[in-house]
């Protein structure tokens, strides 16, 4: 059904919905921020994979949507890239990705072990370049495509106990940077975005009321972010109206840092 919208009162403008009929691949989809990034681009038109190892959660969001629900575990190279195939696959194409999913711990620095920054490392940096690697080959083949990954404003600005999750999502930042170069000539916009604190349900039911005031504090504009603004500038960035923009890490961080 084609939405109209009323042009200064004077002429009823016809418009369409901006992700109709494209093919979006998220990953760690299956709740949160991921969640509402797949119901937005679902509410533009698209049709969504959703890439995640929590099955039956994925599967609920993707029923939701009408999309589709597939397992991965992207601390495993075979699993990400069959996954990522697959939803082409079923797809019939990639024309955004969006990197959303992520891991995080806090451990003093003089505790992270191998294992452990590893672990954090083969989610956050290394499945996210092999998902670029097997979309960014469709999308050349298709003629262009954007990609969207999730950083943080810990990679910007790190905090203590998150000596590896912040290296990890500044890694995102300059793995984001020599994809846009890379890709750029083929057609293909490459972007980041770094949130600040985010009030998840899960975070709601797990934060205290002093806690969830004394963050909000931290903002010029005195709340936390929702989900759903992290996925509204996923939108923007794999829309049309940011097709001059690339290469970039935007904050959500309600003005907690500016830079």
């Amino acid at each position: 059904m084609t939405d109209i919208m009323v042009d200064s009162g004077l002429h009823p403008v016809p418009t369409r919905p901006r992700f109709e009929g494209q093919r979006v691949v998220v990953t760690g989809g299956a709740r949160g921020i991921g969640a509402d990034v797949v119901r937005s681009f679902a509410s533009e038109g698209a049709r969504v994979a959703v890439l995640d190892r929590l099955v039956d959660e994925a599967a609920s969001v993707a029923d939701e949507v009408d999309g589709i629900a597939i397992a991965v575990d992207l601390a495993e190279p075979s699993s990400t890239t069959n996954a990522m195939h697959r939803a082409i696959s079923e797809l019939g194409g990639v024309d955004v990705l969006v990197n959303n999913a992520g891991v995080f711990t806090i451990t003093p620095l003089l505790d992270i072990s191998a294992d452990e920054w590893d672990w954090v490392f083969s989610i956050n940096v290394r499945a996210m370049l092999l998902t670029t690697q097997v979309a960014g080959r469709t999308m050349i083949d298709l003629g262009g495509g954007k990609i969207v990954n999730m950083a943080s404003m810990g990679a910007k600005v790190g905090a203590a106990g998150q000596a590896h999750y912040a290296a990890s999502k500044a890694a995102v930042i300059s793995l984001t940077q020599v994809s846009a170069a890379e890709l750029g000539p083929h057609g293909i916009n490459v972007n980041s975005i770094c949130p600040g604190y985010v009030l998840t349900d899960m975070g709601a039911a797990t934060r205290t009321a002093d806690q969830i005031a004394e963050w909000s504090a931290k903002s010029p504009l005195g709340r936390l972010a929702q989900p759903s603004d992290v996925a509204a500038m996923a939108l923007f960035l794999a829309s049309a109206d940011a097709d001059y923009c690339t290469g970039q890490a935007l904050n959500v961080t309600g003005g907690m840092i500016m830079h």
